[in-house]
């Protein structure tokens, strides 16, 4: 009996270290994914300053190219004046070019730095290329060239845009293994009994229901959900508070707060209570939650 009751306890002691190891694993898998997506955010973040840089370094360099052939006009135009003022918009923007390319780690806030410089070089050209007009000198010349500089920076453009929309398409993908989803949207007039109503018109209540599927990458928690529902004519209906969105400060027609394990939640419904006439069209029902839009439904509610 003494040896069947030790057998016994090595053996529940082996599954609760079993169990503790598998606990530790899903931990570390869990904050592994974590880290790769922040990882991969960061990345993309810099792939896409690089590119800005990229484009505004041969912008700049086609501005320079262009200045460079009417350089000896400048003199007659403008004197020491336009080229002092170039040199040193051009000084200032090399410099800063050189401090870009030694840094490791881009910031927006000296990209933008260098599109204001960049911009300041681009006005002292045109402010040039217009007293050229004025005096009628290579006016065919300049618009030759101008339309090649504009038909190659769109070139350049097309391509980064391109190689945006690839981070973009990158960067949205991995965020939407984190994002809370929604599945069955509906949206049902009822009735004071809670009955459902056909004619809209006639509504007390606007029920939208929905379920949240089982999502193992979406951090657990209270969730608050907001919706939105607008009406045929455009007019946001009820007013809950509002919630921030991308930046922005959005009222909502209706929130719920949810405790989310990563299991799937059927059923989950948000009410309305109608204050004002409804008309018979095409109602827009939006879910947000994190600052993620879940969904955007169209619903057809009849008379």
């Amino acid at each position: 009996m003494e040896n069947n009751r030790s057998k016994l306890i090595w053996v529940a002691l082996a599954l609760v270290a079993l169990l503790v190891a598998a606990l530790v694993f899903s931990i570390f898998q869990v904050t592994s994914l974590k880290s790769e997506v922040d990882s991969t955010r960061a990345e993309n973040e810099q792939l896409q300053l690089t590119n800005e840089q990229l484009q505004l370094s041969n912008e700049f360099e086609a501005i320079n190219s262009r200045f460079a052939q009417y350089e000896d006009q400048a003199t007659q135009l403008g004197g020491d004046t336009i080229l002092a003022k170039y040199n040193a918009a051009k000084n200032k923007i090399e410099q800063l070019l050189d401090e870009l390319n030694s840094e490791k780690k881009k910031s927006q806030q000296r990209i933008t730095q260098l599109q204001n410089e960049i911009a300041t070089l681009r006005g002292l050209l045109r402010h040039y290329i217009a007293q050229v007009d004025s005096l009628g000198k290579e006016n065919a010349g300049l618009r030759a060239e101008n339309a090649q500089i504009k038909d190659e920076n769109m070139q350049l453009s097309s391509k980064v845009r391109e190689v945006s929309k690839t981070n973009e398409t990158l960067s949205e993908r991995m965020t939407l293994a984190e994002k809370l989803n929604v599945t069955g949207v509906t949206l049902t007039p009822l009735r004071k009994n809670g009955k459902k109503e056909k004619n809209v018109t006639k509504a007390k209540q606007l029920m939208v229901t929905f379920t949240i599927p089982q999502n193992n990458s979406t951090p657990v928690g209270s969730k608050t959900i907001y919706m939105r529902i607008t009406s045929p004519e455009g007019s946001l209906l009820g007013n809950a508070g509002s919630f921030s969105f991308e930046g922005a400060s959005l009222p909502c027609t209706a929130k719920k707060t949810i405790e989310y394990a990563g299991e799937e939640i059927p059923g989950v419904t948000l009410y309305w209570d109608v204050n004002t006439a409804l008309t018979p069209g095409d109602y827009t029902v939006e879910l947000f939650a994190d600052n993620y839009r879940l969904a955007s439904r169209h619903f057809t509610l009849k008379k």
